[in-house]
């Protein structure tokens, strides 16, 4: 049998009715809420585009972007969505927004001059968003904006289509940090009446009813992804990466593995060598050493360790324990699947499991599993 072009790469399978299931259960948790659905950064990795229709299908109406040109690839996707741009109002950009019914999260002073004056320009109360910095000192009006934009809005009778702003301890329910914005959030909330309301990420949408308002805007959650830290995470599992196996090997105690040889083996072991690397979005943080252990994968259902620095297209692990039973090259290799979650490989990488879904750019095969189990390419 003659070979052919991507036998040999590795395949990323993205399980697109586990996210419409994860969004569903969002959505029940959050029942006195709108759900919204945030597609930013390609989708936090698995495709803005076939996940933003299946969430549509599911019931999502509000969706929510970092910057106007993932605004622009979605609204040519779904011309009904509302589409909110959290990044905010990009300079001289009023026009490109309202032409394409794409909503600002108006983040500033100058954001404001300028959408109020493009409405007055078109003689439309042209919609947006406003968000408030309560905490994290990123992105949002200061809470001395507060008077000034009540003024504005006063003068002009424009009114925002929702207000938000964004908890920085969301992940820690009990952190006293969110207390605190959501008390002052309620006091911004107070000068602007009438006006829906949202705070909640994943991990605020999961915390507590008291974080819904009038519309929650998950976004790991619907991946897969832990959103509260010491908790279990109940959403279903979305990400499946297999890469090849390309050689197996021996090698005899005291000899070193990998570039600049910082971990030498305490035993003879046979080790795998997988066409997997930081090339291929597996982070050089999974690497392990004399010092510390790193990253794994799993072979035959069985936690195998990596071995050694992550280079730019192979690892190395240690599938000693295997025994005899030994996978032939050629064979995939389990790098996040059933056995291993996002998160489990962000904290063997020392990030999180966010870094580790948008990373998945390398060489592989892309398959989306849809939401009657049925496997396409992308």
């Amino acid at each position: 049998m003659s070979a052919h072009l991507g036998q040999f790469s590795g395949r990323l399978t993205i399980d697109l009715g586990a996210i419409a299931r994860n969004w569903k259960g969002l959505d029940k948790i959050s029942s006195t809420a709108l759900t919204g659905a945030v597609v930013k950064a390609d989708a936090y990795g698995c495709g803005m585009l076939p996940v933003a229709n299946v969430l549509s299908r599911a019931g999502a109406q509000f969706f929510f972007v970092a910057t106007p040109d993932e605004a622009l690839a979605l609204r040519a996707n779904l011309p009904d969505a509302h589409i909110f741009v959290l990044n905010g109002l990009y300079p001289g950009a009023a026009k490109l927004y309202a032409a394409h019914r794409l909503m600002p999260m108006i983040n500033s002073v100058p954001m404001l001059d300028e959408w109020l004056a493009m409405c007055v320009q078109e003689g439309e109360a042209i919609a947006a968003g406003f968000q408030f910095d309560t905490g994290m000192n990123r992105l949002g009006f200061t809470l001395h904006d507060v008077s000034l934009v009540k003024n504005r809005l006063k003068d002009t009778g424009y009114q925002p289509q929702v207000i938000i702003s964004h908890l920085a301890c969301a992940d820690i329910p009990a952190h006293e940090k969110n207390s605190t914005q959501r008390a002052l959030f309620q006091s911004i909330l107070a000068q602007f009446p009438q006006v829906p309301a949202s705070l909640a990420n994943s991990a605020a949408t999961l915390g507590g009813r008291e974080n819904h308002f009038q519309m929650v805007r998950p976004g790991i959650s619907l991946y897969g992804g832990r959103a509260i830290q010491g908790r279990p995470n109940p959403m279903a599992s979305v990400v499946n990466l297999e890469m090849p196996l390309v050689q197996i090997r021996e090698a005899r105690t005291g000899e070193s593995v990998g570039y600049g040889a910082t971990q030498t083996l305490n035993r003879d072991s046979r080790l795998a060598i997988i066409g997997a690397g930081y090339c291929d979005g597996l982070l050089r943080s999974a690497s392990s050493s004399n010092t510390r252990s790193g990253g794994f994968v799993a072979i035959k259902d069985k936690i195998m360790p990596i071995l050694g620095r992550v280079s730019m297209d192979t690892i190395i692990v240690d599938i000693t324990e295997l025994g005899p039973d030994v996978p032939n090259p050629g064979e995939m290799i389990e790098i996040l699947g059933p056995n291993i979650s996002i998160d489990d490989l962000g904290d063997a990488s020392a990030t999180i499991g966010y870094e580790i879904l948008t990373s998945m750019t390398g060489r592989y095969n892309r398959f989306y599993r849809d939401e009657n189990g049925n496997i396409l390419q992308a």
